[in-house]
């Protein structure tokens, strides 16, 4: 062996190693991850999935070592910025804060130029909000029995609102006329900030929303809640009744959570998921959440992709039901 063979079988190695690096997708060059992430809030800045993707965005960055950048693309019920994510490289670097609209239920309403199941990966949920009925200050149902004879005996003379034509609201009042025997006319607003601007103008009998919609109008005295969506009562928005102790069956709510294209990594995912679970478990973002009446709530990818399916069995009927069509 001569003198020389060992640096060029050095120089050898080296370029080989290079060259492997270079076939090496993106995500792997020098660990994931290596550069900022985008997560995408499909709606506008200030609203619901806004602040609650706000809300992880710095616990999430601490724990991952890279900046996690929220931007919002909204537009078409959430669709736009979920058909964006969906279709982004599958490299961790492009994520989606959804929640049961875009993900579960406005497919079901028309077509959609993604697949939820197939084209996204779930990672993780964030937080579960029960869907709570809210009625002016002045009504004069003051609680769920009351509301109920109130809504019987008026028929179509009330209102009810929601967040916009096809919304989890909208779909939840179709659902609670149909089976509490109802005719409250549905008046679609764009978001919950009109539509709780409607409720303090008297507009609205009746309206179902999140704690993040009516904290403002229920802290200032103008709107009540008088029951919650969930199965049972609960502590997220505690004092209230279950709408189904008057309405058997009755359940709804609304889920968020953050999805990747659907060929990212397993090691990524398991990844971005110990970093929501981290920021999920932080005692000022449960706080953050509690006083908005919302559940802070990390899962399993297997189990948000069942609450996918689950939202997507409960509300098809629904929409069938009632024609709705967005």
């Amino acid at each position: 062996m001569t003198t020389t063979s060992l640096p060029r079988r050095a120089l050898l190695g080296a370029a080989c190693a290079a060259l492997a690096l270079g076939a090496l997708p993106a995500w792997a060059q020098g660990g994931y991850p290596n550069k900022p992430i985008r997560m995408i809030v499909p709606y506008a800045a200030g609203g619901s999935t806004d602040q609650l993707a706000r809300a992880i965005q710095q616990s999430m960055s601490e724990t991952l070592g890279q900046t996690v950048i929220v931007e919002n693309k909204p537009g078409a019920g959430g669709t736009i910025g979920t058909d964006y994510v969906a279709k982004a490289a599958p490299d961790g670097y492009t994520l989606v804060f959804g929640n049961t609209g875009p993900n579960a239920v406005v497919s079901l309403m028309r077509k959609v130029p993604y697949d939820e199941l197939k084209d996204l990966r779930p990672i993780s949920t964030v937080a579960i909000t029960p869907m709570i009925l809210a009625v002016p200050a002045d009504s004069p149902a003051k609680t769920l029995k009351d509301f109920l004879a109130y809504a019987k005996k008026n028929g179509n003379a009330l209102n009810v609102g929601s967040v916009g034509n096809g919304s989890l609201s909208h779909l939840t009042a179709e659902y609670f006329n149909e089976a509490a025997g109802l005719r409250m006319q549905h008046i679609p607003y764009n978001g919950g900030a009109p539509m709780m601007t409607a409720f303090a103008g008297g507009q609205l009998q009746a309206a179902f929303v999140t704690g993040l919609d009516g904290a403002t109008l229920v802290s200032s005295g103008r709107v009540r809640y008088l029951a919650v969506g969930t199965p049972k009562a609960t502590e997220t928005v505690p004092g209230l009744q279950a709408i189904a102790d008057e309405v058997p069956g009755f359940r709804s709510s609304a889920w968020f959570g953050v999805l990747a294209p659907k060929d990212t990594p397993d090691e990524i995912v398991t990844k971005l998921h110990d970093a929501i679970v981290t920021a999920v478990a932080r005692p000022e973002v449960r706080k953050m959440f509690s006083v908005r009446n919302v559940e802070a709530r990390s899962s399993t990818p297997q189990e948000l992709e069942k609450l996918i399916r689950d939202e997507m069995g409960q509300w098809g009927p629904v929409v069938r039901k009632a024609n709705i069509q967005m």
